[in-house]
């Protein structure tokens, strides 16, 4: 119990609001090119044999890359109880959306080539399309509203009110500033699997990938863009006002919170964060340029910086907060105020500091066996299903 008494409730939230980071980043770096590639699979595969081609480079690893995804949750549930309350419920039909769209993506593996039909081969690749194309668009336009602030109050035994004519239909998530994130989510990630395919691919099917990637890293690029002006001079942001008690009890009615001025505040109080927006811009631009210039394994690891930048820049933006309330801006959650407590947050660092690199170990072994080009003599040939 050393460690514990020297690790105290402070630190603990700051390293667990970091790994909820990485995890998520982590799941945009991996499952997003699956999802990318699922995405792009109706316009670089032409004839059935391409098409299998693509979803083989993905078929063997999208189970592990959905581990991250899987761990993040897990990791919100436990560490952040009142994120995971508030925003799961709220954001319920976005996410039955999200995870309805997934489950097709194992489905369609399995039963694509269960038959001969070109119909019933089209009509999972549809399938596969939209459990690839959804998630990556409606995760973004999740991280759009909760950079506009969710419409949720807290009575004070700490139970969430919502504004019902916001959740009361799904088209209120869409939002002009959330549907911008979310073209910034899908086509960042169809970047992200035009790299991956240039990299486990040959012939017209790189060729195609990698036009692709070059208009979806421009629009990438712009929307970021685009997004940064809007929050500077559009959309409000929120600020902790008076003593801010960082290690005391999981309460946010106890915080003072003001919502006025600019997110993008937080660049001029903590000016190095800018590196993350940074990453974002340069990995696009350097991920582009490989795209052009023919290259594989380099254009990969600039768009996974991309992917860092982007996400990062956000979590660093909005830092302490982690769900902002529009109706009540006392309600909003922050990392010092929405968390388990000391001893289940140790527990749980303890769990990750053994497991992770487990997790991490396995995953680059399995790489570096899955290592080369798909072809198509190897999806032609005996004991393929995909």
């Amino acid at each position: 119990m050393i460690l514990h008494d020297l690790l105290g409730f402070e630190t603990l939230r700051l390293i667990w609001w970091a790994l909820m980071g990485v995890l998520l980043i982590a799941f945009a770096l991996t499952d997003g090119f699956d999802m990318g590639v699922g995405a792009l699979l109706p316009f670089v595969g032409r004839t059935d044999v391409e098409r299998r081609v693509v979803i083989n480079t993905i078929g063997p690893v999208w189970e592990g890359n959905q581990v991250w995804f899987i761990l993040g949750g897990g990791a919100i549930f436990a560490a952040w109880p009142p994120l995971y309350a508030v925003s799961f419920s709220g954001f319920y039909l976005a996410m039955f959306a999200i995870l309805a769209a997934l489950i097709l993506r194992p489905v369609g593996f399995k039963y694509r080539s269960k038959r001969e039909s070109a119909r019933w081969r089209n009509g999972w690749d549809r399938a596969l399309f939209v459990g690839g194309a959804v998630p990556a668009l409606l995760f973004g336009v999740a991280v759009g509203n909760v950079l506009l602030g969710v419409p949720f109050h807290l009575t004070p035994d700490l139970m969430t009110r919502y504004d019902g004519t916001f959740y009361g239909k799904f088209l209120g998530l869409l939002r002009p500033f959330a549907l911008l994130t979310g073209a910034v989510s899908l086509s960042m990630l169809i970047m992200h699997g035009a790299a991956w395919l240039t990299l486990k691919t040959e012939g017209m099917i790189a060729i195609r990938a990698r036009r692709i990637g070059v208009v979806a890293g421009g629009i990438a690029a712009v929307g970021y863009a685009l997004a940064g002006l809007w929050l500077a001079f559009g959309i409000d942001g929120y600020h902790l006002v008076g003593d801010v008690v960082t290690d005391g009890p999981s309460n946010p009615l106890f915080s003072e919170v003001r919502r006025e001025g600019s997110w993008l505040a937080a660049y001029g109080t903590r000016p190095w964060i800018a590196v993350a927006p940074l990453m974002g811009f340069a990995g696009i631009a350097l991920a582009v340029r490989g795209l052009i210039g023919g290259r594989e394994i380099s254009t990969l690891l600039w768009s996974k910086l991309a992917i860092v930048g982007i996400v990062s820049s956000v979590g660093l933006t909005m830092f302490p907060f982690i769900l902002p309330s529009t109706v009540d801006p006392r309600s909003s959650l922050t990392v010092w105020d929405a968390s388990s407590s000391h001893l289940t947050l140790f527990v749980m660092l303890v769990a990750a500091v053994i497991f992770l690199p487990i997790i991490l170990a396995y995953t680059a072994w399995v790489y570096k066996v899955l290592w080369g080009k798909v072809t198509e003599e190897d999806v032609t040939g005996p004991g393929h299903s995909y």
